[in-house]
């Protein structure tokens, strides 16, 4: 018998798959529910246990994992009567891994500790191949004591793994980084336009800059996104268009000024507008291909 705590998963999308998949290869038990009956038979075919709840799921954990789009989703899993607080049970360790707002995070904690339930945020940086190469980062927020039981969990998922500070800092740190990652993707996009005008070797242009000061995980990772114009989603421009709103907000709430992100959140605004919400991000190519005169 594994002495590994039982896991349950809920939310078994791009990330949460392979996340998932990747705790059933570290010898955990985990039993997963999602909305897509595809989602759980990937899941059983794994080695994990499909339950048709999240009652169902969470009923004997000892540690439950949401990994869902955002902050309404966390609340419809976790409150109510069929939800996490009310079937988990108590002395239960929740790790929220979706990025929603830090409010969230921390209302979820305050309810939960009334339920003898703790809480953890861990957002995660790294998208789909991250998830898939278990090479994430993970930016958790909670109690410095929850965080060490639940590292060597997290050590079966990523690679950066550092707790930030108390409830909803994971979420602030996750806030910055898609503000980093949205704004290092514009300036991509920009260069890769100015570059393809100019009659420049794309090819040879990405190679030499990814080995200089303008490398970046963001290049390396989306250089063929913008090679071959593939925008097959590996975080959704929906989704960024979510982040994007969090980190404007939670910035205008402690006073923080943010005039280069702003632009550039509405310019991934402009691109879900235009019907191309369900691209990858690195779709932002074809707003700034569309403002240089492209037809796209």
């Amino acid at each position: 018998m594994s002495t590994l705590p039982k896991v349950a998963w809920i939310g078994l999308g791009i990330m949460g798959s392979p996340m998932s998949e990747n705790l059933v290869k570290a010898g955990y038990d985990v039993t997963g529910h999602t909305l897509e009956r595809d989602k759980l038979d990937r899941l059983a075919a794994a080695g994990g246990t499909a339950a048709s709840s999240v009652a169902e799921a969470v009923r004997d954990a000892d540690v439950i994992v949401t990994m869902v789009p955002a902050s309404p989703q966390v609340e419809a899993v976790a409150y109510g009567p069929d939800g996490i607080l009310e079937n988990a049970r108590r002395g239960a360790l929740l790790i929220d891994m979706s990025s929603i707002t830090p409010q969230t995070s921390v209302d979820l904690a305050a309810a939960a500790k009334d339920k003898g339930i703790r809480v953890l945020d861990a957002p995660v940086s790294g998208g789909e191949a991250g998830a898939i190469e278990a090479v994430l980062s993970i930016m958790a927020g909670g109690d410095q004591a929850d965080f060490d039981e639940a590292k060597p969990l997290f050590e079966a998922l990523g690679k950066t793994i550092v707790r930030c500070g108390p409830h909803g800092s994971g979420q602030t740190v996750k806030a910055a980084n898609q503000l980093i990652v949205a704004v290092n993707i514009q300036a991509c996009a920009e260069a890769v336009v100015f570059l393809e005008k100019s009659g420049v070797d794309l090819a040879a242009a990405l190679e030499v800059l990814g080995g200089g000061l303008a490398g970046s995980t963001v290049l390396a990772r989306k250089k063929d996104n913008f090679l071959n114009r593939d925008f097959q989603p590996g975080f959704r421009i929906d989704l960024h268009h979510k982040d994007m709103g969090i980190v404007t907000d939670a910035a205008r709430t402690v006073g923080a000024v943010l005039p280069v992100g702003a632009v550039v959140a509405q310019l991934v605004a402009g691109l879900r507008a235009q019907g191309d919400g369900g691209l990858d991000h690195s779709a932002l190519l074809r707003a700034v291909e569309r403002l240089s005169g492209a037809q796209v």
